[in-house]
């Protein structure tokens, strides 16, 4: 395999507005991409473009601005499928982000398929937006949840999973990368291994989508999800991808609009997948934003992405380990993880270096990640989390430690 390029990071800086402002007097280090990524100048450009020229809504209108908005809703939507390498577009449905996304499948296949006695099997490594759905829908249809856990580096304990999964076993739903370690999951692994008990998979693709090269064809899982603002796209806009004969199968979430084939007084029917999952005026702009940012991503390309991450993996490792009673979470070794850092720092709460940090500029995260039951699992009520993306530099992880010199000074 050639060598990948590589990113001319300072060209690429300048492609983010965002990034050349100055916060608390410094110049910002944005080390907050796990939360939300910050968009390219080209994808400001396509919103703003859209509502300057193209305002309509989708699939109605007989007039030229609703069939430009059309053709553009759905050129994203051809986006969505090529970066899945999903050959048929209609198995892409646009929701807010993954949230909704494992709601949606939670809800309709789960309410659907799921049975007292039944087994959902989740990891500990779950955000609550892949447990919380799962919960409701087992309380509503008596299935029971269960959990991989963990071991010592934050890694899926797949000696227990042969255990877990059984006959019983509906569904399994992983994330494909921790939010909250960075770790990257077998999920290949785990669909063949499910499938083998004749369950289906969902992945939790926020964490994934936005730094992997993706194909859902090999990967092998059922349902995969995305969040639009992870990859440089607008907040509100995600997509869920599933095998048609699933989506075909599966019973609509929301009612109204755009969803119907016909109606009447005591009964309806419903148009085909995608349209049946996607009710009302849909977030057209977000979707051609989410679009434009796929190719944004698609013209810096897999490899690139991915060989530059490494490089700020293996840095922010070695860096990292020189700072005094920093205890670091998840995998030691580069390729195991994207370049998210939580850590705990001795004597320190989370929030207070979190604090200290904005005041010399840098922007970190702190607090559970909306990852409770992994927290309790290592032990902590909370981490220091900084979390990179293609737009940082080895110089912002050097600001980093820094920035924990001046936290490790004042506490001393």
């Amino acid at each position: 395999m050639a060598t990948p390029t590589l990113l001319d990071v300072s060209a690429l800086r300048d492609e983010f507005p965002a990034l050349r402002q100055h916060v608390q007097g410094r110049p910002l280090v944005y080390l907050d991409s796990a939360a939300t990524a910050q968009r390219p100048r080209v994808v400001i450009d396509a919103v703003a473009d859209f509502y300057r020229h193209d305002n309509a809504n989708v699939h109605r209108g007989m007039y030229e601005l609703a069939r430009r908005a059309t053709d553009r809703y759905e050129a994203a939507r051809a986006a969505v499928a090529r970066f899945l390498n999903v050959a048929d577009v209609s198995e892409i449905v646009f929701t807010r982000g993954t949230t909704e996304a494992v709601n949606l499948v939670a809800s309709s296949w789960g309410g659907a398929n799921l049975q007292p006695g039944d087994e959902i099997q989740l990891s500990i490594l779950e955000l609550h937006s892949n447990i919380v759905p799962w919960q409701l829908v087992a309380q509503r249809t008596g299935a029971r949840l269960r959990y991989l856990d963990i071991d010592e580096e934050g890694r899926l304990r797949l000696d227990q999973l042969d255990a877990l999964l059984t006959a019983r076993t509906k569904i399994v739903a992983l994330a494909h990368v921790s939010n909250a370690l960075g770790t990257i999951n077998p999920v290949r692994e785990i669909c063949e291994r499910a499938h083998g008990v004749g369950a289906r998979v969902l992945v939790d693709g926020a964490q994934g989508a936005p730094h992997l090269k993706l194909d859902l064809q090999a990967l092998g899982c059922d349902f995969y999800c995305l969040s639009g603002h992870k990859m440089c796209g607008p907040m509100g806009i995600g997509a869920l991808w599933a095998r048609r004969e699933l989506l075909e199968a599966m019973p609509p979430y929301h009612g109204g609009g755009e969803m119907i084939d016909v109606v009447e007084l005591e009964r309806s029917t419903y148009a085909p997948p995608p349209q049946k999952f996607e009710a009302g005026t849909p977030n057209v702009v977000g979707a051609i934003g989410l679009g434009t940012a796929i190719e944004f991503l698609e013209g810096i390309g897999h490899e690139a992405l991915w060989a530059h991450e490494q490089t700020l993996v293996q840095h922010g490792l070695d860096r990292l380990a020189e700072v005094p009673g920093l205890h670091l979470f998840g995998p030691r070794v580069a390729g195991a993880r994207t370049a998210v850092f939580s850590f705990r720092l001795e004597g320190v709460h989370p929030h207070d270096a979190a604090t200290i940090l904005d005041a010399e500029g840098i922007a970190v995260r702190a607090g559970h990640h909306c990852t409770q039951p992994l927290m309790r699992r290592l032990g902590v009520p909370a981490t220091t989390r900084a979390s990179c993306y293609l737009y940082n530099t080895p110089e912002d992880i050097d600001h980093l430690v820094q920035g924990l010199d001046v936290v490790g000074g004042i506490f001393g």
